[in-house]
């Protein structure tokens, strides 16, 4: 017999990391439900699965994650290669990489998609978890006014066929300040940094503070809400300056904004950079009602070649986890009991109506205490 002093200590073999979490029955199921219908949907519309490593050669990471650094990522010694790696806290990169290298010489455009695990050093209030599910898919060789309308409304009915109702979309535009400091609205390089940490926090009194140039960005904090006033905010702002650098701009997001359906919220932060770092000219963030933050986002961007060069891309990124939480994903499940010397030819033909049969093992298992709500009586199914 085994002395008390020889178990390990039951609290501490429980014990996970900070941020991690394990998915137990149903929502575990459910989880794989609502990544499976995501992709399924995604896959509907030509968009080919890759599954990447979780873990990868820290430089060959950090050089495609653009909004990343070095000290930001999880690393362990590799004890084959001694070289450090880098787990995944985000799939898009790795995608690019298989892109720009596995698939360099693949028809384009090029549409794939991807969902796993990705795994952050920290978390934040918000979202306390460090291991996330991601889910999205990605446009490469083109970042189009055509691409993003297929982007986005495919993202929408992504989330529309786990069952997400509420939708918002919220547009922003990363590069909105360097095109408007490199021509009508000039800033000096130190400047531009300034200018947008204010504007992000809506800090007008901040901004005034700054001096005339900076001053001039104050019209783009009211050019923020609803997307079409605040579009023709933007509009004004831009006649104003008499050289329409933007036009081409809020043609194109009107056009992206057109096909999508009158029961999306549509919003407008054109100054918004929290996340887009990476984001070329157009980026967006989908939220949801009931849940705080942001379920996903998107947008168009840059994947390096093996040469050196940038290749345009469009892609989305949905983070599914709170949505699991709070239900969605989860299916009705038919449970059968099977008891002993029960019919085995009738067991595989109910498996096939749909139902998920447990057999008994021994003469004292309990169907009902198993999670079964019906039994096999012969060959009746009655219930508990």
């Amino acid at each position: 017999m085994t002395s008390s002093a020889s178990v390990p200590n039951q609290g501490i073999l429980g014990l996970l990391p900070e941020g991690l979490s394990d998915r137990l029955p149903p929502q575990a199921e459910a989880s794989a439900h609502l990544a499976r219908n995501v992709l399924d949907t995604v896959a509907a519309h030509g968009y080919a699965r890759v599954m990447p490593p979780v873990a990868e050669f820290e430089e060959t990471l950090t050089q495609r994650l653009k909004s990343a650094r070095a000290q930001d990522l999880l690393r362990v010694v590799d004890p084959v290669s001694q070289r450090t790696l880098a787990m995944r806290p985000d799939m898009t990169a790795q995608v690019g990489r298989i892109a720009a290298t596995r698939l360099a010489a693949a028809a384009r455009p090029l549409r794939l998609s991807y969902g796993g695990p990705v795994l952050r050093l920290r978390a934040n209030q918000l979202r306390p978890e460090r291991e996330r599910l991601q889910v999205g898919a990605e446009l490469i060789g083109t970042d189009s006014v055509a691409a993003a309308v297929e982007i986005v409304n495919v993202a929408i009915e992504a989330l529309q066929a786990a069952g997400v109702a509420g939708i918002t979309i919220d547009f922003t535009l990363p590069d909105l300040i360097d095109t408007l400091a490199a021509g009508p609205m000039p800033l000096k390089d130190a400047e531009r940094e300034q200018v947008r940490a204010e504007l992000d926090a809506k800090d007008a009194g901040a901004l005034v503070a700054l001096g005339a140039s900076a001053a001039a960005y104050l019209p783009l904090i009211e050019a923020a809400g609803p997307f079409h006033a605040a579009m023709e905010k933007l509009e004004g702002i831009d006649a104003a300056t008499g050289q329409g650098a933007i036009a081409s701009r809020i043609a194109a997001l009107r056009a992206i904004a057109k096909p999508i359906g009158w029961d999306i919220t549509l919003t407008l932060d054109p100054t918004e950079r929290h996340g887009f770092e990476y984001q070329s000219w157009f980026g967006f963030s989908i939220f949801a009602d009931g849940f705080v933050g942001e379920i996903g986002r998107g947008g168009g961007y840059a994947i390096l070649r093996a040469d050196g060069s940038e290749e345009p891309a469009v892609g989305f990124s949905l983070y599914p986890d709170p949505l699991i939480d709070a239900g969605f994903g989860a299916v009705p499940v038919k449970r059968l009991f099977l008891p002993l010397g029960h019919d085995a030819a009738l067991a595989k033909v109910k498996r096939a109506e749909g139902w998920r049969t447990v057999a008994a093992l021994s003469d004292t298992d309990d169907g009902a205490a198993l999670g079964c709500g019906h039994w096999l009586d012969g060959s009746d199914i009655r219930p508990y």
